[in-house]
């Protein structure tokens, strides 16, 4: 028997009734011409009495010298008394766990469990956190390896970033993964909790929001400025106006908007809600002031072909406005980023600037709470307070466009009257053991 060539392999072709055409090499390997024309290596062999094949590899990624030297390291196994496809399976299986035992594995793992109980967009921050700044350097690791000293010098280098916030949320995140890491096996202690005192606590501090007295200039800035588009000035008026988050606010649809009925129902998709929730959550129904109402007349104009979005962006079509494009207006207003000449503020600002004004004006807070779609802390009152107060904060969000409308004529110190005549109590929880009296 002729030892197989290249040109030789080269020039097979399939066999006409579909199947596998088996050329020898010597010494049990084989070529298999598969009816597809794919060249496979097989090795044949006797182990334990019984015939078995080994997988060598594919033709010609794998060559005629190393399909060779292959079947001769798989013939000293059989000299050894190794079965050499059961080796071949156990590499296999080693690798597998190995790979399931990495840093980046198990974080996976842990995201994925997670995932379900988080807002979409959280979900990909995280991932994205650990994508940035720890599985660079440890993803590949086996986990039950790293120490907490490696793990320490990876997150001292975000924290000499100057991003403390971030480095205790990923040493709070590296300590739920090395715990998955401990209950399925895969290490035996958690370096991240050694840590916790390890590195500078961050400092909590309330996001930049305009002061009651700043409302004038800010408004008049808004109004006059060239520097920004209509469209985002429209954007920073709802938000103003409705004290709405910024990214419900730019994923609005118009399919979601009763302008007759002057009501804008936010989807649970879109509210910032764990994925868990979402399935039972109904929208959040935000009543529209007639300012509100003109301003979504005047959005139509930009309306672009298919989209649905009241505020579609104009580089990608299909899509929304981006959440940080008021942050650009913000710092060429003089607002924000690198120019704060007249102040600081941030979008998510609005919605303390009007619940501190509405609150102190003597407004309902628990209607506050609700146009801020603010879970309730208490869980017994939560569970029996599912009134919308949707009545009386129409009111309230008239007054306070009325009020906005009159700091922006530079009226210093308007007044702001509470124009709710009836608050919609909820019925109270029942009493524990018996009904309500």
């Amino acid at each position: 028997m002729m030892a197989l060539t290249k040109v030789a392999i080269d020039s097979l072709s399939p066999r006409a009734d579909g199947k596998p055409l088996k050329v020898p090499d010597g010494q049990g390997l084989y070529v298999w011409v598969m009816p597809t024309g794919a060249k496979y290596w097989r090795l044949k062999y006797r182990f334990g009495g019984k015939e078995k094949s080994l997988a060598i590899g594919v033709y010609p990624e794998v060559s005629i010298k190393e399909a060779r030297q292959k079947k001769d390291a798989a013939r000293r196994l059989l000299a050894d008394g190794v079965d050499p496809g059961e080796k071949k399976k156990a590499i296999k299986r080693d690798q597998t766990i190995e790979d399931a035992s990495s840093f980046r594995a198990v974080a996976i793992e842990w995201h994925e469990k997670m995932a379900a109980e988080w807002a979409p967009r959280h979900a990909a921050a995280v991932l994205r956190s650990l994508e940035m700044y720890l599985f660079p350097a440890l993803g590949d690791r086996p986990i039950a390896q790293i120490t907490a000293m490696e793990l320490m010098l990876e997150l001292r280098k975000v924290e000499q970033l100057g991003l403390h916030d971030t480095t205790k949320r990923l040493r709070e995140r590296c300590t739920a993964i090395f715990r998955r890491a401990e209950v399925t096996g895969r290490a035996s202690s958690n370096p991240a909790a050694a840590l916790v005192d390890e590195f500078i606590s961050p400092v909590s501090a309330p996001q930049p929001a305009l002061e009651q007295e700043d409302l004038p200039a800010f408004l008049d800035a808004l109004s006059t400025t060239d520097r920004i588009t209509l469209q985002t000035k429209y954007l920073v008026q709802l938000i103003m106006i409705l004290f709405t988050r910024i990214g419900e606010t730019v994923r609005a649809e118009w399919d979601h908007i009763d302008l007759e009925a002057g009501v804008w129902e936010i989807p649970p998709e879109t509210r910032k809600l764990k994925r868990k929730l979402m399935a039972n959550a109904s929208a959040h129904v935000v009543p529209l002031p007639r300012q509100a109402v003109e301003i979504f007349r005047q959005l139509q104009a930009f309306k672009l072909g298919d989209s649905n979005y009241v505020f579609p962006s104009f580089r990608y079509r299909k899509n929304h406005m981006s959440e940080a494009t008021p942050l650009k207006a913000y710092e060429r207003m003089g607002y924000g980023g690198n120019n704060k000449a007249h102040g600081h503020v941030v979008t998510h600002g609005f919605r303390a600037t009007a619940s501190t004004i509405l609150n102190e004006a003597g407004f309902n807070p628990d209607a506050i709470e609700r146009q801020l779609s603010h879970k309730e802390p208490n869980k017994v009152r939560a569970a029996y307070n599912r009134a919308k107060y949707l009545e009386e904060r129409r009111k309230m969000l008239q007054c306070w466009a009325d009020y906005l409308d009159k700091m922006a004529t530079g009226e210093q110190t308007p007044s702001l009257q509470v124009a709710v005549n009836t608050r919609v109590e909820p019925e109270p929880p029942p009493m524990a053991g018996g009904s309500n009296p």
